[in-house]
């Protein structure tokens, strides 16, 4: 049987070369450019005529975009505002010490996160003073826009609400079981930032935004709840969404009103919209599946698993892995004809007796929250898979690491966790109920009594959950 410390770790380098892959700072310096009086993104490009330029980072990539805006724009970048964390550090502090890098064109209120709090309104507020001033000067903004930005810059849609009000909301959002792009349809109907209001306070600025998409491709006007973009005209109606998931009686009475009395903000304007999404959850998918194949291991990308209900997408991963096993389990491969290079000592043209495989899935699988314990759906999943049976009680080595890349599950301070098939055997040795856990929504505190949960600290990007399951044997 394949050493199974060397399989966790095969899983773990093949996460971290994956979150190297979707670095939000050398995204943006790779597709960004000034070429003399003219910017550059990608294929495109805009005459900016030597005009001032302004910038708004907004989510849990904030920090790494706008490092690398400034070094692009030099002299020409002359004010900018970030919301946002420090990478490597918790979220959500009150206040902060900003990060040393930092010049002083720039402002910076960390936010909130998961929950807005006082320096999300502040945020706002200088957001708002900035873009007057852009707006007077017809000066270029350019938005650097991360997952995490609905609760690190925000402002109530009228004055009836209050911020306990929208932090009480937003919990009962993000514990409800709704897809994010549920949750942001119901918040765009009381913000006064989000659904392209944000930008809609600068209608004489042409505009770029640049995108950090932590939602599935295609949607990306919801990247934090799209504070420069208007929804998709098919974008679920907030009233069907709090009948649907039965939430009118648990939010806060002015939240209902505003959410009853919604109405499309006017985003029109004459100036200039453009916006590019720079990474993107394939990216990371991507990123995992070839460290892998470089590993030794035949590799699937599940792109249809991916969003589903938790004990759904966790069943059809089950699934998937046992058709690779079946598929690979008794093959043998040319490691010189497979392109991989042999582990030390082994003839280059030497077989591996079995093929070890892996199983890429990304996304965000729906996990409501049942109890008040510590966790987040990346967690939960670990928990889920070591307790199937089929893979428990296997005669082949099994590994999972589920982890999402911003670094931060849920309410707990971990990004995930990996599993085995001996991680339910550990447990009851030490006396940890799974089911018991899973039942109190506490995968968090399981995974810290078993020294198993995947601690990275904020990233500095964000492109949602990797999952990744390996057998070997």
């Amino acid at each position: 049987m394949v050493n199974l410390t060397q399989l966790r770790m095969a899983a773990r380098e093949i996460f971290d070369e994956a979150l190297r892959a979707v670095d939000a700072g050398v995204a943006v310096s790779q597709a960004v450019a000034l070429e003399g009086s003219r910017l550059r993104v990608r294929n495109r490009s805009f005459e900016l005529q030597q005009r001032n330029i302004y910038s708004i980072a907004i989510g849990k990539a904030a920090l790494p975009m706008a490092l690398a805006v400034e070094d692009i724009f030099g002299t020409n970048f002359v004010a900018g505002l970030i919301a946002g964390p420090i990478a490597g550090q918790p979220l959500g502090r009150e206040i902060a010490m900003p990060p040393r890098k930092l010049s002083t064109h720039w402002q910076w209120c960390e936010g909130g996160h998961p929950l807005p709090n006082k320096a999300s309104l502040l945020a706002a507020k200088e957001a708002f003073a900035l873009l007057e001033r852009a707006n007077e000067e017809l000066a270029p903004i350019v938005f650097l826009i991360s997952g995490g930005g609905s609760a690190m810059l925000e402002q109530p849609i009228n004055e009836d609400i209050t911020l306990k009000d929208l932090r009480d909301a937003n919990k009962v959002l993000v514990t409800s079981g709704a897809s994010i792009v549920e949750i942001n349809s119901v918040r765009r109907a009381f913000s006064a930032t989000k659904g392209g209001r944000l930008a809609a306070l600068a209608p004489n600025c042409d505009q770029i935004t640049l995108i950090v998409s932590d939602v599935p491709e295609g949607e990306e006007r919801n990247v934090a709840s799209g504070p420069t973009l208007a929804p998709a005209e098919n974008a679920p109606d907030p009233r069907d969404i709090i009948a649907q998931y039965d939430l009118r009686s648990r939010l806060p009475p002015s939240i209902t009103r505003a959410i009853e009395n919604t109405k499309s903000p006017d985003t029109s304007s004459a100036s200039m919209r453009e916006y590019f999404v720079l990474l993107n959850n394939r990216d990371a998918v991507e990123a995992a599946a070839q460290g892998a194949r470089q590993r030794g291991f035949m590799t699937e990308i599940a792109n249809d698993i991916s969003d589903q209900p938790i004990e759904e997408g966790c069943l059809r991963l089950h699934e998937r892995l046992e058709m690779l096993r079946a598929r690979y389990g008794n093959a043998g491969v040319n490691r010189l004809e497979a392109g991989l290079v042999p582990p030390a000592g082994t003839r280059a043209d030497s077989k591996q007796n079995h093929s070890s495989v892996c199983l890429i899935s990304g996304g965000e699988f729906a996990c409501p929250v049942k109890d008040n314990g510590i966790g987040g759906r990346n967690l939960e999943t670990a928990l889920r898979l070591a307790c199937s049976t089929n893979f428990s009680l296997s005669d082949r080595s099994f590994v999972a690491l589920c982890a999402g890349t911003d670094g931060i599950d849920g309410n707990s301070p971990a990004a995930g966790a990996i599993i085995d098939n001996t991680t339910i055997e550990r447990a009851q040795r030490i006396g940890l109920d799974a089911q018991d856990f899973l039942d109190r929504s506490d995968a968090y505190s399981f995974f810290v009594a078993l020294g198993d949960a995947i601690t990275t600290g904020h990233t500095g990007t964000n492109v949602r959950d990797l999952r990744i399951l390996l057998s070997a044997g």
